[in-house]
């Protein structure tokens, strides 16, 4: 049974000018630490993918919160919440802590995509509630 659905699109530019004004603090403050090192690595390597990944999981996170009702109050958090990529390139969200904790005792699970172009990052979360 579905429990939420979540939508989220995010101005790319939007995110460089929050890039640009608070550095690198302002990735810590939304990735988890293994989004950071892939952050890091294609920042490095490729400074518009690392910004369009930035993006990207900032539109997620915003999509999940939604779709599980919260918002962006506790227990979901910016780093509790990961989006991380399976070999074959899915998207899949993981979740850390207490608000790992709260989402398994409600019985949920969760289903994420994302993606981006140009100036946009568009994210679609879908929760569902397990069957008894």
């Amino acid at each position: 049974m579905i429990h939420g659905i979540g939508t989220d699109v995010c101005d790319v530019r939007r995110i460089r000018v929050s890039l640009e004004r608070h550095g690198e603090r302002f990735a810590r403050k939304i990735l988890s630490d293994g989004e950071l090192a892939v952050w890091q690595a294609r920042s490095k390597r490729w400074p518009e993918r690392g910004l369009r990944f930035l993006a990207t999981r900032f539109s997620a996170k915003e999509a999940f919160s939604k779709a599980v009702g919260l918002g962006l109050r506790m227990p979901m958090t910016w780093r509790l919440c990961e989006i991380a990529n399976l070999p074959s390139g899915k998207p899949v969200i993981v979740l850390h802590g207490g608000l790992k904790e709260w989402f398994e005792k409600q019985g949920l699970t969760a289903h994420v995509t994302v993606t981006d172009e140009t100036d946009y990052a568009a994210s679609f979360v879908v929760v569902e509630k397990k069957e008894n």
